[in-house]
């Protein structure tokens, strides 16, 4: 479990902050008597000590807490990782994060001090949805905000004839990484696949994973009825799903599945069989939530190499 193992704050932006006792949060403005508190989307300040250990090799002095500028020093949490709008729950606190990374500013203080900083490249920033008060030691739990709908097409998964694993075995995969909002069986029928994609993307989810359906059989169809909803397709994904497929068996030769994205929704197309539909969704998972970023529009070009502003 991630904690908090420091809470840090300055008088001055662009200073080194000094671990305290206690920060207590508001609304609409951040952290009490910190300097970066005000009505902004760069609230509060976030470090997991994991990136304080890419720096150990940089640094001519003492690598503290508060010493890149950070409110909240954490343990055990890869948060460079969690894309925008991401929630952290730390004790009666939420916070939601606003922005990867930013502009590396080598004149302020911490450059200067320790010659380099990684809070252009692994920091976070947040904003606070609910006040309170946060000390070292408490939890964070991190809420995903993916939301995925996952569509099993089969014939007998739909009539009863056959249970449906492949659905479930993305859900469970999918724990702690996305929220699963939907989970639904259709035949191999090529409108209601059509229907059923249109209504996801309409709703809003981020993200539609169709399982079954990609084969030569007269009724595998659902590669067709992906694009037919799409309205750009995403070539790279079924290629690189493909290609680790192949490592695993020739047959992934066979495989028609297709990817595209429907307004702000990216739809892929995965196999039928539960093994198979793990095997490709690992393929996709390094990528998902910069995939998911960058259709909501919060991942952009940055100014700092390896920063997402």
């Amino acid at each position: 479990m991630a904690k908090v193992v420091s809470v840090n704050v300055s008088e001055r932006k662009g200073t080194i902050k000094y671990p305290v006792n206690q920060i207590r949060l508001k609304v609409g403005s951040g952290i009490e008597g910190d300097a970066h508190a005000g009505d902004w989307h760069r609230q509060i300040s976030l470090l997991d000590l994991s990136s304080f250990d890419k720096m150990h090799n940089k640094a001519t002095v003492d690598l503290r807490p508060g010493i890149f500028a950070e409110n909240i020093t954490t343990e055990g949490a890869d948060l460079w990782s969690l894309p925008v709008g991401t929630r952290i729950e730390i004790g009666e606190t939420l916070l939601e994060i606003t922005q990867i990374g930013k502009e590396c500013h080598r004149h302020c203080q911490v450059f200067r001090q320790v010659g380099d900083c990684v809070m252009p490249r692994e920091g976070i920033f947040a904003t606070v949805l609910k006040e309170g008060v946060i000390t070292p030691g408490l939890d964070l739990k991190i809420i995903s905000t993916i939301r995925v709908a996952i569509l099993t097409v089969s014939d007998k998964g739909f009539s009863g004839e056959r249970v449906d694993l492949s659905g479930p075995a993305l859900a469970e995969a999918l724990e702690g990484k996305a929220q699963v909002a939907l989970q639904e069986i259709v035949p191999d029928d090529f409108e209601m696949i059509k229907t059923k994609l249109i209504e996801y993307a309409d709703m809003g989810v981020d993200l539609v994973f169709t399982t079954g359906g990609t084969g030569f059989a007269p009724r595998d169809l659902t590669p067709e009825a992906t694009m037919a909803v799409v309205e750009r397709l995403t070539p790279g994904i079924a290629e690189a799903i493909r290609a680790n497929s192949l490592k695993i068996t020739p047959f992934a030769m066979l495989s028609r599945a297709t990817a595209g994205i429907r307004g702000k929704t990216l739809i892929i197309n995965f196999p039928g069989s539960p093994k198979a539909a793990l095997e490709c969704l690992e393929v996709f998972l390094p990528v998902m939530n910069h995939a998911v970023e960058t259709l909501r529009g919060d991942a952009y070009e940055c100014a700092q190499p390896g920063a997402r502003n």
